[in-house]
């Protein structure tokens, strides 16, 4: 059985993402905002890699790559706070996340899960934005010349 293509760049933004974490969390820079900001280049990189795919294949319906190129997004963004969930438990859960949220954008004390929740919001809003730029650019790309 073959994944969907999705799937795996999926699959990549997680282990991308994940890696990434673990590095700067290891090296006790995790409190770097604009560290933690760059995450976002997996999601690019895996949306890429899917929209790449479909041109090859001659798929250049502007909506099946918007919806192809936002599944991508949405499963690592799925999977990664999947594993996030994971990770702050394993670490101790919410008296982790005391110290961990303190230079993050929440206010007060959030609860493990609250704070998944809201890395959860600003993942997948995020993740539609570097869907809708990176369908643009390709856009151009499968524009007959």
């Amino acid at each position: 059985m073959k994944l969907p293509k999705e799937l795996i760049n999926g699959i990549i933004i997680f282990a991308g993402i994940a890696i990434y974490f673990l590095v700067i969390d290891f090296l006790n820079l995790s409190h770097i905002m604009w560290l933690r900001m760059l995450n976002v280049l997996f999601v690019w990189y895996g949306v890429t890699r899917t929209l790449s795919s479909n041109v090859t294949h001659g798929k250049t319906d502007y909506g099946y790559n918007l919806f192809s190129a936002g599944g991508t997004a949405l499963s690592g963004v799925l999977f990664s706070i999947i594993g996030l969930v994971a990770y702050i438990h394993l670490r101790g859960g919410d008296d982790y996340i005391k110290n961990f949220s303190q230079d993050l954008l929440f206010g007060g004390n959030p609860s493990a899960n609250q704070y998944c929740i809201g890395i959860l919001f600003e993942g997948i809003a995020s993740s539609l934005i570097v869907v809708f730029v990176s369908v643009q650019y390709w856009r151009r790309k499968m524009a007959p010349e």
